[in-house]
């Protein structure tokens, strides 16, 4: 089947937007639901009427570290084996972020919940990984746009998703998994002592539909007099009913804490509602000051977008405690006031006339040390030097995206004895996408090469994936576009996420380049539909 360049951008908004925008079916909400476009057409949270419908930024963006610095906020997120990472975005105003640059460049392992902190004039970013040993890193900077320190290894293989924190004796803490905690020297840099346990989690009712206890997460913020400590039990993924919020408070830094009355004080409580296994909230107070949480959660029915970055407004309570108020965060919510708002997102589509700034969009998955060595814009191209003999041992070089219907397509040329192409990946060992050398093409589906048909386009092609709701059409063009053929090869990839393979990741659009010599990406092109 041929049709014109209009064709898989154009044909797909055919039948209007709305149309391509209703909730997923297992949705219980009345009324459809819009959200307004950005860059390439990506959704933005921002209504433009005084409201805003989550995701606050959407995509993988598990795990949210927020910092509010005078009048500017900044967060991460979890990057795990995506380098460089911990990519740093900027906001004035709660709602709208912009990416900066990334924190990160070393492979130190997978990068799981960070801490993200400033003392005094300096920034810290407390780092745990799951490597071979695991442990907690930190590394340090005098501006958040670095130059970042190498990371310091504090040598704690036991715990994870550390929380920098501050007693009222100006003593420094990290706060860690299962309720335990450690002192920190003075500079931050180093630890005293031993782990201690210092708090036991509220517990939910057996009969509930968890993954696990999984005490995680603790971030601790200092408001009235109290210390707050926010915590998520009941597993990140698994069930959609599992991950949850719970709190508890002590006037001092070293306890006794209180478990908060209302605990759970988040949780997705059916599989019909809008967000699943929402946890790992922090709170911030915006520019007019009024309080909200920062927590993620996954899309009903999108497990392959990964957990998304949600923004629930908080109310004080006069107890002195707090309590959420966005429900199950389904609906428009009125935006803070105050601050000023910068263009949210950014461009995912490359024409490749600027120097790769690996990090702020391009990402290596599980890159070795000199990987950043094989990508190089030149000429108005993307020249990647060949690696491995397909994704699984090629290093792809990936995007995150942030919608349930996407296409991009690019111009991609190979080297005598290479081979390249486009790929939905989601890591080594789940992938699928369209690649070819100079007389076959290569299908990749489920993680592994399958058919082969013969290549008439030679070393040079023009390819488009589509990937609308989990099914994925490939296309290809032997004249830059201006007809396109449909490759005979569907798929479906509605399983290609953490509860069939681990890892908490995203299906990720991607390039890669395997075999030999080096392969040429031009005119890189992205658009939510």
């Amino acid at each position: 089947m041929k049709v014109s360049r209009r064709g898989a951008f154009g044909a797909a908004l055919a039948g209007g937007t709305a149309a391509m925008l209703r909730p997923a079916a297992a949705l219980s909400t009345s009324a459809t639901l819009d959200w307004k476009r950005g860059f390439d057409n990506q959704r933005v949270p921002d209504l433009g009427n005084g409201s805003f419908l989550n995701p606050l930024v959407s995509g993988d963006r598990a795990d949210p570290a927020i910092l509010k610095d005078g009048a500017d906020y900044y967060m991460t997120f979890s990057s795990f084996d995506s380098y460089p990472g911990l990519t740093i975005w900027h906001s004035r105003d709660l709602i709208h972020w912009q990416p900066r640059k990334a924190a990160l460049s070393r492979n130190i392992g997978s990068v799981w919940a960070v801490s993200l902190e400033k003392h005094g004039s300096r920034y810290f970013l407390y780092i745990p990984v799951k490597s071979k040993p695991n442990s907690i890193f930190v590394i340090w900077a005098d501006h958040i746009d670095g130059p970042w320190s190498d990371p310091i290894d504090l040598r704690l293989p036991n715990h994870i998703d550390p929380c920098h924190v501050v007693g009222e004796d100006g003593s420094r803490w990290l706060f860690l998994s299962g309720g335990d905690r450690i002192r920190l020297a003075d500079d931050g840099l180093s630890t005293v002592g031993a782990v201690e346990h210092v708090y036991d989690p509220w517990r939910y009712p057996d009969e509930w539909d968890v993954e696990s206890f999984s005490p995680e997460g603790p971030k601790i913020h200092r408001h009235g007099g109290w210390f707050y400590m926010i915590t998520a039990v009941g597993g990140t993924a698994g069930p959609p009913t599992g991950h949850m919020v719970i709190a508890a408070r002590a006037r001092s830094i070293h306890g006794p804490w209180e478990q908060h009355p209302g605990n759970p004080i988040v949780r997705t409580a059916s599989v019909g509602e809008k967000w699943w296994s929402r946890g790992h909230a922090s709170l911030v107070e915006a520019p007019d000051g009024s309080w909200w949480s920062i927590y993620h959660g996954f899309e009903n029915g999108y497990w392959t977008l990964g957990r998304q970055t949600l923004l629930d407004p908080i109310e004080w309570t006069k107890d002195g405690w707090f309590r959420m108020t966005g429900g199950d965060l389904s609906q428009p919510i009125r935006k803070p006031k105050g601050g000023t708002a910068l263009p949210h997102g950014q461009p995912l589509s490359d024409d490749f006339s600027k120097p790769l700034e690996l990090g702020q969009k391009w990402n290596f998955f599980k890159p070795g040390p000199d990987e950043a060595g094989r990508a190089r814009v030149e000429g108005g191209a993307l020249i990647l030097k060949a690696s491995g003999v397909a994704p699984s041992t090629s290093s792809p070089l990936l995007l995150i995206v942030g919608d349930q219907a996407y296409q991009f397509e690019c111009d991609v040329e190979i080297a005598p004895g290479g081979t390249a192409g486009l790929l939905l990946f989601y890591d080594e060992k789940l992938y699928c996408g369209l690649g070819f050398d100079e007389k076959r093409f290569v299908t990749h589906q489920y993680g592994i090469e399958r058919g082969r048909p013969a290549n008439p386009n030679g070393r040079r092609m023009r390819m488009r994936v589509t990937n609308n709701r989990h099914i994925v059409a490939f296309h290809t063009s032997a004249d830059d576009g201006r007809t396109w053929k449909r490759f005979d090869r569907g798929m479906e990839v509605s399983g290609y996420h953490h509860n069939v393979r681990g890892g908490f990741l995203m299906l990720r659009p991607g390039l890669y380049s395997a075999g030999e010599g080096e392969a040429r990406f031009r005119d890189f092109r992205f658009r939510a539909l």
